[in-house]
């Protein structure tokens, strides 16, 4: 439970852009909190999904397919950023075990 708490905030600047991902990893780098961890890996996936279909959906003309992908976008951040709040390590939906996988260190 301690570790939870001493990695609160760390979670949840993560959340906060990838520049606020950035931060947290620098923040997380000295003392390997692992609920710090899980988050950030969580945020990192998210921005970078954004980042990647970002680009691939912006060459659609269409705004169902761009609110779709705005609205998908959102959910998985707030589930990742209510988790990071209430003190839980949830997986975000449908993406969430990959990010885990691809962005696990191997320390």
């Amino acid at each position: 439970m301690e570790t939870i708490q001493e990695g609160k905030k760390i979670a949840t600047i993560s959340y906060i852009t990838i520049i606020g991902t950035i931060i947290a990893f620098t923040m997380n780098s000295e003392r390997k909190n692992d609920f710090a961890a899980f988050h950030i890996r969580q945020a990192l996936g998210i921005f970078i999904t954004f980042f990647a279909f970002g680009y691939i959906i912006g060459y659609f003309n269409s705004w169902m397919i761009t609110s779709a992908f705005w609205v998908f976008i959102f959910v998985l951040w707030m589930y990742g950023f209510l988790g990071a709040l209430e003190g839980k390590k949830r997986l975000v939906p449908i993406v969430g075990p990959l990010y885990q996988k691809l962005f696990k260190s191997k320390n």
